[in-house]
């Protein structure tokens, strides 16, 4: 996992330029994994207070179009970032509570799954997205 003082480094090697929101909102989608837009910002705000709505959207879309972070939205849900990027892992999530969890492939090379036909497209990514209950909300059903 990247340290704070990686953030820079891992910004110009993506042809980005270092600016501090960039930074920040880096950072937070690393302490806040599956995070949604708003508490990006409010992580940020508690490090730069001044920073703009717009420069943290403008820096998640320059840090998601860079390959940094991940944009994951499962159906029902906003828009969420992660920091795991560019291996093979899907997303379990909580009908119950919305909490989002990272799953690794059970096959291990991408893509994981074979459709049965393809359409003549050359596929290297297969999205998966397993839905049931998490361990907190199962138990506070079961004791109902």
């Amino acid at each position: 996992m990247a340290t704070t003082l990686d953030f820079p480094q891992l910004l110009r090697g993506a042809a980005l330029r270092v600016t501090r929101p960039r930074v920040a909102v880096l950072s937070a989608v690393y302490a806040y994994p599956h995070a949604d837009t708003d508490s990006i910002i409010g992580a940020v705000r508690r490090e730069l207070p001044e920073v703009s709505h717009q420069a943290v959207y403008d820096s998640l879309h320059a840090l998601t179009a860079a390959g940094l972070v991940r944009r994951i939205q499962p159906s029902g849900s906003v828009a969420r970032y992660e920091s795991r990027v560019r291996d093979n892992h899907h997303h379990v999530v909580c009908r119950s509570c919305g909490r989002i969890a990272d799953v690794d492939c059970a096959v291990g090379e991408a893509p994981c799954l074979t459709p049965s036909d393809d359409s003549a497209f050359s596929i290297d990514e297969a999205e998966v997205i397993y839905w049931g209950v998490c361990p907190d909300c199962s138990s506070t059903t079961g004791n109902s």
